[in-house]
């Protein structure tokens, strides 16, 4: 939604995290953008290039399945799932939109992990162009926000 008001979040402060991405190749130039903002917002918080993992896979329906070896591995103190459905004419977007929605989401509460979902689902390319680069920073800021707060909380 843009213009939305997504509040403050504070000083957000990535250099002691290790933070993993799946990037989706389906619709490459979006997820390419999507990635770019993002490694370029996550350094920008100050997370060491060393300390970030970029995984690519087919498209939206096997991120989760990235995700949940990067879990798995319990290197990670955040996780960002990225990619791009656009609507086509036929029922697939539904299914693709929700199931990898659903994975991510499952997986996060399974391993505990924060996952910033930037799986973009949009109607159409120009809607994708529109929120390529606020998604994939949104995407890296969320990541830190969370991962520290599971620190606070655990």
């Amino acid at each position: 939604m843009f213009g939305a008001d997504k509040g403050t979040p504070g000083v957000l402060d990535g250099k002691k995290l290790s933070i993993g991405i799946v990037q989706a190749r389906f619709n490459e130039a979006i997820t390419n953008a999507l990635f770019e903002a993002c490694l370029a917002e996550l350094l920008a918080l100050g997370v060491q290039d060393k300390n970030i993992a970029h995984v690519k896979v087919p498209g939206a329906l096997e991120v989760p399945v990235a995700l949940q070896a990067m879990a798995e591995r319990d290197d990670f103190d955040a996780l960002i799932a990225l990619g791009c459905i656009i609507r086509g004419e036929t029922y697939h977007f539904e299914l693709v939109a929700n199931e990898s929605g659903a994975g991510v989401t499952r997986l996060s509460l399974d391993y505990q992990i924060p996952i910033a979902n930037a799986i973009l689902t949009t109607e159409n390319l120009e809607q994708a162009v529109a929120r390529q680069t606020d998604k994939g920073r949104d995407a890296a800021r969320v990541a830190v926000e969370m991962a520290h707060l599971l620190q606070e909380i655990g």
